[in-house]
């Protein structure tokens, strides 16, 4: 008969944190959330990818654009640009992220002197860019002639017919750089001049990149960020297990950072074909997440493959019904802990230690701090992230409130076969995801703030000023449904329901 495993399959929401003492410098101001993001050994130093923020958006249509990236970095958090989708398309948005913020900005908004008005207007919509170099030919690469910008120009004023050389700031009343200049003394420049941006120009007066005033002021703001070596902001990207030979090396081309296998069940021969093909081509550095697993035997696996870090959960999204539609998983807290005990066997043996994602099971912010207790380095979030005007999904009124969609990438709607798909022959049967809506939140950068302070205030209650003290001292307690019951508000009235206000 089959094997039985006793253990119950628990979830979030079954548990509790017991307060640990808080000493007088366990203050949230002094708690530190970096945390590794791929496998390191500790005994030779940190991992070669450390995350500010234990945050990473999931692989989804509906959660993970390039919008999402960008926002969802400069927080110190990581975003999986979702790789159901054209290989050109996936690439344009990792490159999209990788130009956002960097030292030296290639100009992607040029145009002609002999262009008009309308067309500035255009670009801008299509851009959302304001400043927009004037090359002689309108290539970014051409001879700088001068620079418009929105104080150049007032569309009510001028005929959209008019010529930019009309309007135009012309390059000799233009401060600019030469190429070789670094970017402290570009920033030095553009601060001593008042400037927003400083061109860039090579010998013969071409347009080389630009310096913006607004990066060194975003840096500035947020010193966290996820930054490349080039300073630019990193990005993660979805692969799949069916055409990996030709995604792979093009993300990789497009400045990808890291790469993440998207499936529903990682415990897999093909997903361990997808990891050694990596390997082979590229390495054993190359930073390649797998997953999902939910036992210390599907963790195992993942890790003799040569995965990087290993995604935790199988069924306990939001939006996932693959326990409802194939009986496949575990609670997740469950499969948590499973997976962190095997993970911490691993390391004894091998000395390497692999980081956890914790996907799926994600309610309630507290949630998330259960998540990091039990053994998870990070966090991977849908639901959660889709909320945001940075997903790449519409706000629509639903019955009187604002509401963002969200659908799982198992849905009809999403199509991604390749996520699931056992070798059958690359089509849907049947849906392992729904297709929703999620409260509209508003702006990335005005909710992730609240969420960290929650976690900070909840590790102080713990006693716990870093992630490993977390993990190392927190203490948990099974609770019954009655005692769930009395942790919310209770036998009272609620003014706003039960009062009629």
């Amino acid at each position: 008969m089959a094997e039985i495993i006793h253990e119950l399959s628990r979830t979030f929401s079954e548990y509790l944190l017991v307060p640990n003492r808080t000493t007088h410098t366990c203050i949230p101001a002094n708690v530190e959330l970096a945390t590794p993001l791929v496998r390191y050994s500790k005994a030779e130093g940190n991992s070669p990818i450390t995350l500010s923020t234990p945050l990473v958006s999931a692989i989804m249509q509906s959660v993970s654009g390039d919008r999402m990236a960008v926002a969802l970095a400069r927080e110190g958090g990581l975003s999986f640009v979702y790789g159901s989708q054209p290989v050109d398309q996936q690439c344009d948005m990792v490159g999209k992220v990788k130009k956002f913020k960097a030292g030296f900005v290639p100009s992607d908004s040029s145009l002609g002197p002999d262009d008009k008005l309308s067309d500035i207007v255009c670009l801008k919509k299509k851009t959302g860019h304001s400043t927009v170099p004037i090359t002689e030919d309108g290539t970014a690469t051409g001879r700088l002639v001068g620079i418009v910008t929105s104080r150049d120009y007032r569309v009510s004023r001028l005929d959209p017919q008019t010529p930019v050389r009309d309007f135009m700031t012309p390059l000799e009343e233009i401060v600019y750089g030469r190429e070789g200049i670094s970017l402290s003394e570009a920033n030095d420049i553009i601060w001593d001049h008042k400037l927003n941006q400083l061109p860039i120009l090579d010998e013969q007066g071409r347009l080389v990149s630009l310096v913006f005033r607004k990066d060194y002021d975003a840096h500035k703001d947020n010193p966290g960020e996820m930054l490349d070596a080039r300073k630019r902001l990193m990005v993660g990207a979805g692969i799949n297990t069916h055409d990996y030979k030709e995604r792979v090396p093009a993300l990789l081309d497009a400045g990808c950072d890291v790469l993440c296998i998207d499936s529903s069940d990682g415990f897999s021969d093909w997903q361990k074909d997808t990891i050694e093909f990596v390997r082979r081509e590229y390495g054993p550095d190359l930073p390649l997440g797998a997953g999902n697993v939910v036992d210390g035997d599907g963790f195992r696996f993942l890790a003799q493959a040569g995965a990087s870090f290993i995604k935790v959960g199988i069924g306990g999204g939001s939006i996932c019904i693959t326990r409802e539609q194939k009986g496949i998983g575990r609670g997740q807290a469950s499969a948590l802990m499973a997976v962190a005990k095997a993970r911490d066997r691993w390391e004894e043996e091998t000395g390497v230690y692999i980081p956890l994602c914790s996907d799926g099971g994600i309610v309630h912010d507290y949630h998330m701090v259960l998540a990091l207790a039990m053994g998870a380095d990070f966090l991977m979030l849908g639901r959660y992230f889709a909320r945001f005007d940075e997903s790449p999904t519409r706000r629509v009124l639903f019955n009187g409130t604002y509401v963002k969609e969200y659908w799982g990438e198992g849905s009809n709607r999403a199509r991604n076969w390749q996520r699931y798909d056992d070798g059958g022959g690359g089509q849907m049967l049947f849906e392992e995801g729904v297709d929703s809506y999620v409260p509209y939140a508003g702006k990335l950068a005005d909710n992730v703030p609240t969420t960290l302070a929650k976690i900070k205030a909840t590790m102080c209650a713990c006693g716990a000023l870093n992630l490993d003290e977390l993990s190392q001292k927190a203490r948990l307690v099974v609770v019954s449904p009655t005692s769930i019951v009395e942790g919310g508000a209770h036998d009272v009235l609620h003014k706003e329901s039960d009062m009629g206000n």
